[in-house]
């Protein structure tokens, strides 16, 4: 090959590389705010009625580990959310980029940093969330799926 076919070849590859993790971010954001938050926010509301239901009964001192798992899930969906807003700002930014090598640098590093820590916030939903509710496959299910 000649110098001008390995700039392409290259050039096509890192093409691939940036629709891949633009792919992949796109349904991790997907995943994230339509299914994942959605459900902790309803299984939420649950949590806050039984909350209720125990301090009007004056059950106040049962109700407060109840409190404690709301306020975890509050936490974990509002880092979920800006992690999702901040890799879609990323993506963006690397979009407005015209060398595809420079572009393919912020995919690699800017959009994909935001991954771990979306992650890690959902694997500790899919903790807290009661598996009646949870809409995915929990890691622990996958073992015994036929």
């Amino acid at each position: 090959m000649n110098h001008a076919e390995v700039e392409s070849r290259y050039e096509i590859e890192l093409e691939k590389y940036i629709k891949n993790v633009q792919i992949e971010s796109r349904v991790m954001g997907d995943l994230a705010m339509n299914h994942v938050v959605s459900t902790a926010l309803k299984y939420q509301n649950k949590l806050a009625e039984t909350a209720r239901n125990l301090v009007e009964l004056g059950m106040t001192a049962e109700a407060e580990p109840i409190k404690d798992i709301l306020r975890e899930i509050s936490t974990r969906v509002i880092v979920i959310k800006k992690g999702v807003e901040a890799m879609i700002e990323s993506r963006k930014k690397a979009n407005n980029v015209v060398d595809t090598s420079e572009r393919a640098k912020l995919y690699a590093t800017e959009v994909k940093d935001h991954f771990e820590l979306i992650r890690y916030e959902v694997d500790k939903l899919e903790e807290v969330v009661d598996d009646e509710d949870w809409p995915l496959v929990k890691y622990r299910e996958l073992l015994f799926v036929k």
